[in-house]
């Protein structure tokens, strides 16, 4: 009954220690690494986007050339060069088919480096994560109040910001540019198809490398805040911590109670090896130590029992009940107590003084018979 109220009285002590359960602590690597299991990660949407269309345009820029050329023999190969007689059905069709391949071989290297720099910018972020948590139906997602939490909490009020500050610099960057080439678009209309297509890629690139260096530094921006409020989301109170503790490393109070157990139940065992000792040789009050020797399976006397104040007390009245010869040698029993453990052999350098000692005790015997 004594422990079980000790047991309430500390957790009571737990909850006390954080009794408004605020999350002060920061998430242990359990608690993250039940969260990643969960799918809860942090990583910014907006840092992938601004990779994305960097990679695009960087790869857009490196294949522009090849694809200007591309686009003038496609045009002066199958549409220049043709007559209004040459085009019927069959040649609509096969003039799709090429239609077709000259487009997949403009855009199918540039989509291949952004799935790449995508897949690349989410494993570096996340890393490998699968999970189905976020997939389960979450009746509480239905709960209009929670929904009016989230539409004006501190998250939404930051994309808010985002939004507003990504259509600012966008349409900035838009302006200035087309600003400093607008002299270049009435000449679109005396250009070749060819270099008109050059100078506005050329336009476009440009407007879309600004605002991909703009939107990586906003993301980066956004990377920090995730990152910030993801270690606040997972943070932990003191008694969730020491709860953790507890499930991983074993109930302080049970811990105990099964040391105090196997005490117990060593010193049962050690007590009832008493009655077989030859001698027991003590201090005489503080220590004692219960010798047995048999000489036809020991080398050497063995320690069989040995204990200091009340223990020593038990082994003696345990000894004097069972006519084990009690000696007092207090050099002998504080050396023997020291330097040998329960189950081991006297050490050599004590065989003479222990070999002393039981001769007298098979002395004392023979005269008893």
């Amino acid at each position: 009954m004594a422990d079980v109220n000790r047991y309430y009285l500390i957790n009571l002590q737990l909850f006390a220690d954080d009794g408004t359960g605020e999350k002060t602590e920061k998430a242990t690597p359990r608690r993250r690494e039940e969260a990643r299991k969960k799918g809860q990660v942090f990583k910014s949407a907006d840092l992938n986007s601004a990779v994305i269309l960097m990679a695009g345009t960087i790869a857009i820029l490196a294949t522009f050339p090849a694809m200007v050329s591309n686009l003038g023999d496609f045009t002066r190969l199958y549409i220049l060069d043709r007559t209004l007689v040459d085009f019927d059905s069959g040649y609509a069709f096969f003039l799709l088919l090429e239609t077709m391949k000259i487009i997949a071989k403009i855009v199918l290297p540039i989509l291949m480096v952004t799935f790449l720099a995508a897949l690349m910018i989410s494993y570096l972020q996340v890393g490998f994560v699968m999970s189905s948590e976020a997939l389960t139906p979450k009746l509480e997602r239905l709960n209009p109040i929670e929904g009016f939490k989230r539409i004006f909490s501190k998250r939404a009020l930051v994309e808010l910001a985002k939004s507003l500050m990504k259509i600012g610099v966008t349409g900035y960057i838009v302006y200035t540019v087309i600003k400093k080439n607008l002299f270049i678009l009435p000449r679109f209309i005396d250009m070749e198809l060819t270099a008109a297509m050059s100078v506005l890629g050329s336009i476009i690139v440009e407007v879309a490398f600004k605002i991909g260096i703009v939107f990586i530094i906003i993301g980066v921006l956004d990377y920090i805040f995730q990152w910030s409020e993801y270690e606040k989301s997972i943070m932990m109170s003191k008694y969730e911590v020491k709860q953790e503790y507890k499930q991983t490393e074993g109930d302080p109070l049970i811990k105990s109670k099964q040391r105090q157990i196997q005490r117990q139940a060593s010193m049962q065992r050690m007590m009832a090896e008493v009655p077989k000792a030859d001698v027991v040789i003590t201090n005489p009050t503080h220590f004692a130590v219960a010798l047995q020797y048999q000489a036809d399976v020991m080398e050497a006397p063995q320690v069989i029992a040995k204990g200091q104040d009340y223990l020593a007390f038990k082994i003696r009245e345990i000894a004097q009940a069972h006519d084990v010869t009690i000696v007092e040698n207090p050099p002998l029993a504080r050396t023997l107590f020291y330097t040998a453990d329960i189950g081991d052999l006297v050490p050599e350098d004590l065989y003479q003084a222990v070999a002393e000692v039981l001769a007298f005790v098979y002395k004392q015997k023979k005269k008893a018979f």
